[in-house]
């Protein structure tokens, strides 16, 4: 039995989403984000010492990290489903989306929601515009330029093929839905990157998606 540690608002959406496009059976156990610090809950740590999300207990066995959740997964239930055939080109475009999702897309990202969080906290009057001046410095200066690479970067990829790792939506194309999904939530990605908007609604009109949606509940990094 497959079983998915499912935080809301959180990467495990795609662990949803993928074993909805492999029609696998599987269980979920839902936690909710501290609403003050939206951190996960210290359950998570009896799942997994990090207490992070995405965690999936197969058979006995814990899993983390989404990427290699996905590929493992895919290995294991796929039958040759959602993964190029071993030893192709595409077989090595799909490996590298699935850590460069995470590896480069989302540290940028996150520190741009971290900065945020920074200007919107709560503290004394006199730290205020010292704090919000550091975090739109640092916005300006890094966060936001690295943002644009990046999307950059992969609009001119899109603009090629239609989906990350060749003519064939895969795996790779599930774990990049977080990052992009949440460059348009958050961080600008709009329709001057044609290609990037219509990879979204590319994976957005799948059934699958959909299904998950209905399984794990309201996901708020759509926008």
């Amino acid at each position: 039995m497959i079983t998915v540690h499912h935080l809301n608002n959180s990467r495990s959406q795609r662990v949803l989403w993928l074993l909805e496009e492999l029609s696998l059976p599987y269980e979920i156990v839902h936690y909710q984000r501290d609403p003050r610090t939206l951190l996960a809950p210290r359950e998570l740590r009896q799942v997994h010492p990090l207490g992070k999300s995405p965690v999936v207990t197969v058979d006995g066995l814990t899993l983390a990290e989404s990427g290699a959740i996905l590929e493992t997964l895919t290995e294991r239930f796929g039958n040759g489903r959602l993964a190029p055939p071993a030893g192709s080109d595409a077989a090595v475009q799909y490996r590298y989306w699935l850590h460069y999702a995470e590896g480069s897309a989302m540290p940028p990202l996150l520190l741009k929601l971290v900065f945020d969080q920074i200007e919107k906290a709560k503290m004394p009057f006199f730290a205020r515009p010292i704090a919000r001046g550091i975090s739109a410095k640092a916005k300006a200066a890094f966060i936001q330029p690295q943002i644009s690479q990046h999307l950059n970067f992969m609009e001119s990829e899109l603009s090629q093929r239609e989906w990350f790792a060749g003519d064939e939506f895969t795996a790779a194309d599930i774990q990049m839905s977080f990052p992009v999904e949440a460059a348009k939530a958050r961080s600008g990605l709009n329709e001057r990157r044609p290609h990037l908007m219509a990879w979204l609604e590319r994976i957005h009109a799948r059934p699958a998606y959909h299904r998950a949606l209905e399984r794990g509940g309201p996901y708020q990094l759509i926008g």
